[in-house]
């Protein structure tokens, strides 16, 4: 694969901020991973952040000094240099109390002053409980902060502080540094997607033969994951059918359905298809299967063992299918498809989107083990009016980005 896109490649200075959560703790991890991505590091905490995780453990890990009031280090001007100089501002958490002093303009700590100063892209990850996060006061700073640029990530699900299960759950730290690095490369993050209903399919699928071997693919699952991930940070409500998948975050808010077979992943997509405005079918589905499965494991070695000739049957074409219930008024979905080729990439892709009918198409080259399993992606988008976009090399969380603009641009 190419080398990756130099906007998120080459090191860069990075403000993590932390504001005082439990979830503060989580922030070590994001400051290693941008640590291990070769960035320098700065972390500025809130005085309550100090009161979880102590300055030395972010000293310790960033290698750089730690300090939270405006008074501090004054001949070096810090509350404005480290504005000025940084590439990219992460703040998590971003407790309620950090965002409504950054929406009111507030610079009465290191932290706020550096926002407040900063003219780089700047990413807040939300952590509060539920009935925080969903007071119209929190809300109302969101959608201001939002609206002058600032990309605040909508918050996991999941176990809170104490019994508490519910929206508010700090994204784990990979996932924050891979949003954030999608913001570098991309722009902000908008609510373009909201009230837009997402079906996406993911992963291969697998066709058993017996009951420990089947037929598959390499397929990992995470440009489909990715797509998800960003279709929810744009507002989208998100359904994930998956397959056989990497162990991948579920992206926030995001449903997913698991399913092994082409059959079952066809039968779980036509029933959600009424319901959705977008379908992307990014899963790597298998074309065929065993006219008929073992019950019992076959054994290799007997010349009238049927391991030694596997019979197969087409499957359904799930793509294609959609097409037709689309064109048969079942859907109103805009219809987006995957293809991945070795060779005559181009040729063959324009003659699967023709004989498919779907209204976009991305190309994958996966020849030499490109794309499969791998953190970065690149090809080419094919229209069905005859456009044709390459999508630069870059994470497949950036490209996902870049699929979803595209994606808005037709339906707009």
């Amino acid at each position: 694969m190419a080398h990756m896109n130099e906007a998120t490649s080459a090191p860069k200075n990075v403000v993590i901020g932390v504001s005082g959560g439990i979830a503060a703790y989580k922030a070590c991890h994001l400051v290693r991973d941008f640590k291990e991505h070769g960035d320098n590091v700065r972390v500025i905490p809130t005085e309550s952040a100090l009161s979880f995780v102590g300055a030395a453990t972010f000293e310790a890990l960033s290698g750089n000094p730690v300090d939270t009031g405006v008074f501090k280090r004054v001949d070096e001007v810090q509350h404005v240099r480290l504005g000025q100089e940084a590439d990219l501002i992460v703040v998590a958490p971003a407790t309620a109390d950090l965002m409504a002093r950054v929406a009111a303009g507030r610079a009465d700590d290191l932290l706020a002053a550096t926002i407040l100063v900063a003219t780089c892209p700047v990413v807040l990850a939300p952590a509060m409980h539920t009935e925080m996060w969903h007071n119209l006061a929190t809300q109302h700073n969101v959608e201001v902060l939002r609206s002058r640029g600032i990309t605040v990530l909508e918050p996991a699900h999941g176990r809170l502080t104490g019994k508490d299960t519910g929206a508010g759950r700090l994204p784990d730290p990979e996932a924050i540094a891979q949003l954030a690095r999608t913001v570098l490369a991309t722009g902000p993050m908008k609510q373009t997607l909201a009230g837009t209903r997402v079906l996406i399919s993911a992963g291969g699928t697998q066709e058993n033969i017996d009951p420990v071997r089947f037929i598959g693919n390499r397929s990992s699952g995470k440009q489909g994951f990715a797509l998800g991930d960003i279709a929810a940070q744009r507002g989208a409500q998100v359904t994930i059918v998956a397959g056989a998948t990497a162990e991948l975050s579920v992206p926030s808010g995001a449903e997913v359905v698991r399913v092994q077979s082409t059959r079952e992943m066809k039968d779980a997509m036509d029933e959600r298809a009424a319901g959705a405005d977008i379908i992307v079918m990014a899963a790597a589905v298998a074309d065929y299967r065993p006219e008929s499965e073992a019950t019992t494991k076959l054994k290799k070695g007997k010349s009238d063992d049927a391991l030694s000739v596997v019979r197969l049957t087409e499957n359904p074409d799930i793509l294609k299918g959609l097409v037709e219930k689309r064109d048969a008024g079942e859907t109103h979905a805009t219809i987006v498809g995957f293809a991945a080729e070795t060779d005559n990439e181009l040729e063959n892709g324009r003659a699967k989107l023709k004989r498919k009918g779907a209204d976009l198409l991305m190309l994958n080259s996966v020849a030499g083990g490109n794309v499969f399993g791998q953190s970065t992606n690149r090809g080419w988008l094919l229209s069905a009016s005859g456009e044709e976009l390459e999508i630069e090399d870059g994470t497949k969380h950036e490209v996902a980005a870049r699929i979803w603009n595209a994606i808005e641009k037709l339906r707009a």
